[in-house]
């Protein structure tokens, strides 16, 4: 034997006997066992289905409807009145919940101009008033307050520089000397990545940009929320906590109607507004006129002209998701 090549072991050719038959490898007709790949593919869908089983039995309801892009306007127009109906019941006041569709010729984009900006968080605030987002429950019991807004404080020297955000900033007074503000959202994207994952095509792009959730058809998965490079979704992972003296009435199903425990929700540019001739709610709140808001094929509209007279950037160019969402300095 030499030294530098040891004698290895014989490798016996057949496999001792076990208790139980072991299972066959063959891929004869009629044969049961799966492939690693088909294994994976079968547990992929068992654990959608348990994972949608999980949540409330609202969810559990629209997991066997049709999608909601898919539905009739008959199977809709059912839809929004049961809606109504357990709104109603649930918060003991008159609610209107709207299907309004694109309109032809629309495309919303949004503009946000750097240099005004304070950081006043009044934008964070008035969204989650408007879009009926679960508050903090002050009962301390599956607390899940959400927040579709991110406003992120910077140093003024070292510019745009994401790595050294922080979105905890609580002095008590702002701006603060030296500091600049930077509100993140959804930054609807003409290629969003999140809906290219989602396994159940729960969420997908709207003709007028808006990207939307069917929040009765999601399964929790994340793989959105994984995609998303902004961090702009956000997971109900206990029930919202909603009072009643504090919804909005004025509600759109792919909106701001309230959401389920264990599904993903994110901005839609406050559909139910914007598809009604209004600005969002973030847009009509800044103290100092900061948000820019309007229909990209519109060469008249204000977000046209700072398009084409401001020098304006997106986050993460190279990404390619090419944002709806651009930032600039105004003054």
């Amino acid at each position: 034997m030499s030294c530098c090549s040891p004698e290895l072991p014989e490798v016996p050719t057949e496999i001792p006997d076990v208790e139980g038959p072991l299972p066959t490898t063959k891929r004869g007709l009629g044969d049961l066992s799966l492939t690693r790949r088909e294994f994976s593919k079968h547990t992929a869908i068992v654990a959608s289905f348990l994972s949608a089983a999980a949540c409330s039995t609202d969810s559990m309801d629209g997991f066997v409807k049709s999608r909601l892009r898919e539905m009739d306007r008959n199977e809709l127009k059912d839809l929004i009145s049961s809606l109504e109906r357990k709104y109603k019941k649930r918060f003991n006041k008159d609610v209107q919940v709207r299907a309004t569709p694109a309109a032809e010729g629309v495309r919303f984009a949004y503009a946000l101009d750097l240099s005004r900006c304070v950081g006043c968080r009044r934008c964070v605030h008035a969204c989650v008033k408007e879009n009926n987002q679960s508050r903090p429950n002050p009962d301390g019991d599956h607390n899940n307050p959400i927040q579709w807004i991110r406003v992120l404080e910077m140093n003024k020297e070292e510019g745009v520089d994401l790595a050294h955000a922080t979105p905890y900033y609580n002095p008590e007074e702002v701006p603060r000397e030296g500091k600049f503000y930077m509100p993140v959202q959804c930054q609807q994207c003409e290629n969003p990545p999140c809906t290219k994952v989602c396994p159940v095509q729960a969420t997908w792009k709207e003709p007028d940009g808006i990207v939307v959730v069917d929040y009765e058809w999601c399964i929790g998965c994340r793989y959105c929320m994984v995609a998303c490079p902004y961090g702009a979704r956000r997971f109900n992972w206990a029930e919202p906590y909603l009072p009643a003296d504090q919804v909005n009435p004025n509600m759109h199903v792919m909106g701001n109607r309230p959401r389920l425990k264990g599904v993903v929700e994110k901005c839609t540019f406050c559909i139910q507004r914007s598809r009604n001739g209004r600005y969002p709610a973030c847009v009509e709140i800044c103290p100092v006129g900061a948000r820019k808001f309007g229909n990209l094929l519109d060469p008249k509209s204000e977000i046209r002209s700072v398009l084409e007279n401001k020098r304006v950037f997106i986050l993460k160019e190279d990404l390619n998701t090419q944002p709806r969402f651009f930032y600039f300095y105004g003054i």
